[in-house]
């Protein structure tokens, strides 16, 4: 098939459902049966009604109990994103189907004020997206994501942002202003510096450059930002672990994590197709990495393992990132968030 069938998408197939009975295919004549994406595929929005609009983590690997994702499914087409999975039990496959079929939750932001007018709800940082990224293109259309920006800034809820795009930037405004009542932090996820690897394996984020531009700019004007190096792939961006903590200290940074790669689920599949397709040369090296991180599988679901990995590969990813931290980001912490300016109902305190 013609590869700019493919321009601009990560996934170049849609792996079985296996949550549905049915598989939708095109028949031919001679007996063969294709995928139904034999044309360069459309993105398609659907609007959901939420009942709840915070997800719960139980995931001890993740730092924050909440997470608000304003949209399901991500045209940024990153080839390893573990959401792909969880598209699934949307009725959607979680390789093209993924990118191409984005659910917007388009009342998320009446939902989440009621939930926090509640009696009980105690506030917690949330973080914005737990799951798909939150400044996707889908967000120029619907601007979901500024609406629970605005929300949080008003009631002073503490909010916990990641992102792969600079559509951020938009909302400068808000985050400046959040920053002075301490209820914010900006992560920015940034996995290589090579411009070719990005248009394969995020294929419609921003570029690495242009993330740390925009670090740079957001910590001149007090928004503390952090740096995500994730996930790191050994053998594809394992390379750029110090470099991008280098980088990222210059612009700001006060703070820097990582993770590597996981291939849960159809994630495998999506993966390997993928890796084949474009890096034949090192395909079997790379998975044989990932192998040795997980235990021997590319899948992995042991806490602790499967966000940092274990076994030579993983001991040296960690001591690769330990020395640049200690190195450029030594003392840099991100500011305690301010729980004062809380204030669900908009009414002034009485004393």
């Amino acid at each position: 098939m013609d590869k700019d069938v493919f321009k601009g998408r990560g996934a170049r197939i849609s792996p079985k459902n296996p949550y549905l009975k049915r598989e939708e295919v095109v028949l031919h004549q001679e007996g063969i049966d294709e995928e139904k994406h034999i044309e360069r595929p459309v993105t398609k929005f659907y609007k959901e009604n939420l009942v709840n609009a915070l997800s719960k983590n139980d995931s001890p690997d993740l730092p924050l109990d909440y997470s608000v994702n304003p949209y399901q499914g991500c045209e940024h087409g990153c080839i390893y994103c573990y959401a792909r999975n969880s598209h699934q039990y949307w009725g959607f496959d979680a390789g093209l189907g993924f990118e191409t079929n984005i659910i917007v939750k388009h009342n998320i932001v009446e939902v989440l004020k009621k939930q926090f007018q509640k009696k009980n709800y105690q506030p917690k940082p949330i973080m914005l997206s737990g799951n798909t990224d939150c400044y996707q293109p889908a967000e120029k259309e619907f601007g979901l994501t500024r609406k629970i920006l605005e929300l949080c800034l008003q009631i002073g809820h503490p909010v916990s942002i990641i992102t792969k795009n600079t559509l951020i930037q938009r909302d400068q405004d808000l985050l400046e202003k959040m920053a002075t009542k301490g209820i914010v932090h900006v992560n920015f996820s940034i996995n290589h510096l090579d411009n070719g690897l990005k248009a394969l394996l995020e294929p419609r984020t921003a570029t690495g450059n242009k993330k740390l531009e925009l670090m740079q700019r957001f910590s001149e004007a007090g928004i503390p930002c952090g740096v995500m190096v994730a996930p790191i792939i050994p053998g594809l961006n394992s390379q750029d672990i110090a470099k991008i903590i280098e980088l990222a200290a210059q612009a700001g940074a006060l703070r820097a994590g990582y993770t590597v790669v996981r291939l849960n689920g159809s994630i495998k599949e999506i993966f390997q197709d993928w890796l084949y397709a474009h890096y034949p040369d090192r395909a079997e090296k790379v998975l044989h990495q990932i192998e040795q991180l997980h235990g021997g599988k590319v899948n992995d679901t042991e806490w602790g393992r499967r966000i940092k990995g274990e076994g030579p590969i993983a001991d040296m990813i960690q001591q690769v990132f330990k020395v640049a931290v200690a190195k450029h980001m030594q003392g840099r912490k991100m500011p305690e968030y301010n729980f004062a300016h809380f204030m669900p109902t908009w009414q002034t305190k009485l004393f």
